[in-house]
């Protein structure tokens, strides 16, 4: 899949929207990417699950792990795809945790993967939740990266697309001056008056 076809699609599919979006980091922006709508076509998201399966081909996985809810979906496609085990963390009292009886063994090599990426933050959580295993990770994997600047997540980060949207703190958003309507779409339970 070409990142060409990959945009394509994401737009086709409805998931790339555009509008005055509350992000998950508190950010706001004027486009969204709802990857739910993308990973609704098992066809798409086997597809997208080998693609990103590929780009860590070199690494030794036993696992690959990901955050609900944006990350279920694609975490278990790469896994399918490298024949591992995919796992999940959840938010536990606003603290991202292992539950359903998922653990991770000492040393297990595990392979972090979300389905979009803007600041990084819900990655480094995943990240601290393995190694407070004692499991090492060996990369993160996205299916959009959309973040600003260059990050620094202590592994190699590879995506399948790269896109530059601008995000911008409340007071300094245009969106808001203009008094376009906030929505906020993701998954983390956090306050429009952010």
């Amino acid at each position: 899949m070409k990142k060409e076809e990959l945009l394509e699609t994401l737009y086709r599919t409805g998931a790339l929207q555009q509008g005055h979006f509350l992000l998950s980091s508190g950010l706001h922006s004027d486009r969204y990417v709802q990857c739910a709508l993308l990973l609704q076509y098992p066809a798409i998201s086997s597809n997208v699950g080998e693609e990103l399966a590929s780009l860590f081909g070199e690494i030794s996985i036993d696992t690959v792990i990901g955050p609900a809810m944006g990350g279920i979906i694609i975490v278990y496609e790469v896994a399918r795809h490298l024949r591992k085990r995919a796992i999940f963390t959840e938010r536990e009292q606003g603290k991202m945790v292992l539950r359903r009886g998922f653990s991770l063994e000492q040393g297990e090599s595990v392979l972090v993967i979300e389905d979009v990426i803007t600041t990084g933050g819900s990655v480094l959580e995943v990240i601290d939740v393995c190694h407070s295993f004692g499991a090492k990770v060996g990369g993160v994997g996205a299916i959009i990266d959309r973040s600003v600047k260059p990050l620094d997540l202590g592994v190699p980060m590879k995506s399948l697309l790269r896109l530059e949207i601008q995000t911008w703190n409340k007071e300094e958003c245009p969106l808001c001056k203009q008094g376009i309507k906030l929505v906020k779409p993701g998954s983390r339970e956090i306050p429009l008056s952010v």
